[in-house]
């Protein structure tokens, strides 16, 4: 492909040096100077998104660089919002945890370089600029790991390409009038015989205020009293951030290379908060440490560090073998303090203090072979390891805690993780194309405080088929099926005994106590999907995907009254639990393609939307909204964008709808979280070939963001819900290759 484009660049060149007029004699002895000096033309082909996507045999998304730069999102999980079946947690135009399939946190597999990173990082904070790509498998791998119940999101941090950039981007974003100022460079470059690299940093600092409301209703059965409780108040967060990525690829000879790649986030912030919370009818006479006011302050910072490296070597014309390692190392401290009041008069003073040191690594192998006619085998065995040491002082009124004394201020933990696996990607003929694969996983987990000792081991099989069907010779029409198994193990703090304790007066079952569950086991989960799809010839695209999940051992978060060792009173206290299987099913529709191919005389527009529609059932849990944890009915994405013909302007416009829920979480409690419609806009302006400018709108038509829950227990009926406005954030930028 290569070699084709150089010698059709060559014979245009040469055609058009015969066809040009010959210049004067003066003019040619005044340009011979320059003429000897030829810029350098590079011509590389990349495969497109569509193509890497119709070329794999598994079901896989790919979002190149230009997609993801397409709106200018200040966060990675914003531009993710757009893709079919994803949506996140955060109020409308904030990202938030990002989910596949409207799953809940821990579905969705999230891997940064095919490895999973350590705690304090967060998807939603990641800079675009540091992505090169992203990667989103809808169903799980024998490669890519099994703890994807949902699917896979793995972004792949920038790479080195021996093509030359050298760019920089400054902008700023406004919200509610606060300027968040940020700054990215990039640069590309080739060195020695064959080597390149890439060295990416991002700086950013971002201020929001945001409104805090918060009603609460309480009716008692047995007295037929009623109480409502409303709080009042704002919010100040500031944060400030780097990002460091760079990557260093050295030639080892013919498809063979090491490539080494450090990442390093280092991040700090700040929050004020001042609220009013008013109680009618006043209670008379009140309660111990009842409060109507509340003043918290909070600063926290994180560091982290990860070393990635990865060497490829190929043995023979069918034979590869790929090694990877990384260590990693991150620190997380935080201070906070809560000054209560009662009528102006401060009360009860609580300060926490944190220091938490994590240590993480990670080890794999995979040997690759083409095997006889069609078949391509893939074996690897991977290790990973890590370790917390947490710190922590909890003092009220300057004095230590007797509530808590029990557990210490003291807590190690660690988890480990060894994993093989297999798989064979076997081309039957010209239109079937299998993946058979398996892979077993084993972890264990421990945590020890001053008074307990807590270990949890769980290993899991999964065994993994996957098939493709083309309907043309060409693979422009194919249909996709699948049958997995996979799962979602218990997350580091979810098995960690230690409670943390709700000082809100008066204690019931919407401000519980929360603590992990030591003896929790993982999920497993047995996933059917099958899937068509057409690829346009000007590069569209219109598919549909089913799927269903039937789960077993579900973990959920459920609130009930314990006899407890830090109270002398039973108390409500929220903790994991397994309850039993779930299922869940849905459709995922998905179009984009250019106007102009479908309707004649049309602008060459490009058109993008998704619908993906979800429907689950709890075993055990009452319906008719016994659903799994914070999954929507579905979501709809439309999308446009249009680059003028007689000036360089680019505009483009988004609209993302998450339909409100309902969920009934536990035989207790249901929970109620609002819609979520978020228009976004751009408009791209190159001003030449080196500069361009960029203005974008995310959340036009902002909509207030309230969640609630309805609590029944044997005496009370408790209605809440909280939340407030959302806000449209105007973002400017410039983009320059130097």
């Amino acid at each position: 492909m290569r070699l084709a484009s150089s010698l059709l660049l060559l014979a245009s060149a040469s055609a058009l040096a015969q066809n040009a007029p010959t210049p004067p004699q003066g003019a040619a002895s005044a340009a011979s100077g320059g003429a000897d000096k030829l810029q350098r033309v590079e011509v590389q082909g990349r495969a497109t998104d569509d193509t890497a996507r119709r070329m794999s045999t598994a079901s896989k998304i790919v979002i190149s660089r230009e997609e993801i730069e397409k709106f200018g999102d200040s966060t990675v999980g914003e531009m993710l919002k757009r893709l079919p079946g994803v949506t996140t947690g955060g109020r409308p135009g904030r990202g938030g945890d990002v989910r596949m399939r409207g799953m809940g946190g821990g579905y969705t597999q999230i891997l940064v370089n095919g490895e999973r990173m350590g705690p304090g990082f967060s998807l939603d904070e990641l800079p675009p600029e540091q992505v090169e790509r992203i990667e989103v498998l809808r169903a799980p791998t024998a490669e890519y790991g099994t703890r994807a119940v949902a699917g896979t999101i793995n972004v792949v941090l920038r790479e080195a390409y021996r093509r030359r950039l050298n760019e920089l981007r400054v902008g700023g974003q406004l919200e509610r009038g606060l300027i968040s100022p940020g700054l990215g460079w990039s640069r590309n470059d080739s060195f020695g015989e064959g080597g390149a690299y890439n060295v990416t940093l991002n700086a950013m600092k971002n201020k929001r205020r945001d409104d805090v409301i918060s009603d609460v209703k309480t009716q008692t059965f047995s007295t037929g009293a009623s109480v409502d409780q409303a709080t009042r108040g704002h919010s100040d967060d500031e944060r400030q951030g780097v990002f460091f990525n760079a990557r260093v690829q050295i030639p080892l000879g013919p498809g063979s290379s090491l490539a080494l790649q450090p990442f390093i986030v280092a991040n700090q912030g700040s929050n004020d908060s001042s609220i009013r919370q008013t109680t009618t009818p006043a209670p008379n006479p009140a309660p111990a440490n009842f409060f109507d006011q509340v003043d918290t302050h909070s600063d926290n910072r994180m560091r982290m560090l990860r070393l990635m490296s990865q060497l490829q070597l190929r043995l023979d014309a069918e034979t590869r073998v790929e090694a990877r390692a990384s260590l990693g190392g991150g620190t997380v401290t935080g201070n906070s303090a809560r000054q209560e009041r009662l009528a102006g008069l401060a009360t009860r003073l609580q300060e926490d203090r944190t220091d938490s040191r994590d240590r993480s690594w990670n080890l794999a192998g995979k040997y690759s072979r083409t095997v006889g006619e069609g078949h391509s085998f893939v074996g690897g065995l991977e290790g990973e390891g890590q370790t917390r040491s947490q710190a922590r002082e909890s003092l009220v009124n300057g004095l230590p805690r007797t509530d808590l004394a029990e557990f210490g201020d003291s807590l190690d933990a660690s988890t480990s993780r060894i994993a093989v696996y297999a798989q064979d990607e076997w081309t039957l003929d010209k239109q079937w194309d299998f993946y058979f694969g398996a892979r077993w996983e084993g972890i264990r987990t421990r945590s020890t405080g001053a008074s307990y000792q807590a270990s949890n081991r769980s290993g899991v099989f999964t065994p993994l088929v996957h098939g493709r069907y083309k309907l043309d010779e060409r693979g422009r029409e194919m249909i996709r099926a699948s049958i997995t198994r996979s799962y979602r193990s218990p997350q580091l703090q979810d098995l960690i005994g230690r409670p943390s304790i709700n000082t809100q007066v008066p204690h019931q079952a919407n401000t519980p106590d929360r603590a992990g569950n030591p003896d929790l086991k993982p999920e497993l989960a047995t996933g059917l999907e099958i899937g068509y799809e057409k690829y346009l010839a000007k590069g569209g695209l219109l598919s549909i995907n089913l799927f269903t999940r039937r789960i077993s051992d579900l973990m959920r978060t459920q609130t009930l009254l314990e006899t407890v060792s830090w109270s002398p009173t039973p108390r409500w206290v929220a903790r994991p639990r397994n309850i039993g299987k779930a299922t869940t099913s849905g459709i995922e529709l998905e179009a984009k393609f250019r106007a102009d191919e479908w309707w004649e005389g049309a602008l060459p527009v490009s058109l993008r939307s998704n619908l993906s529609l979800f429907t689950s059932k709890v075993d055990g849990i009452p319906g008719p909204h016994n659903q799994i944890d914070a999954q929507p009915k579905g979501t709809l994405n439309l999308g446009a964008d249009y680059r003028l013909r007689s000036i360089p302007l680019t505009l483009g416009a988004s609209v993302n709808f998450t339909p409100s829920s309902v969920i009934q979480q536990s035989l207790l409690t249901e929970v109620e979280t609002d819609r979520k419609r978020v228009f976004d806009a751009f408009a791209l302006w190159n001003v030449d070939s080196a500069l361009s400018v960029r203005l974008s709108a995310n959340n036009l038509a902002p909509l207030d963001y309230l969640s609630g829950s309805v609590i029944t227990t044997g005496d009370q009926l408790i209605s809440s819900r909280s939340g407030g406005p959302s806000y449209t954030a105007w973002q400017l930028r410039v983009e320059y290759k130097l």
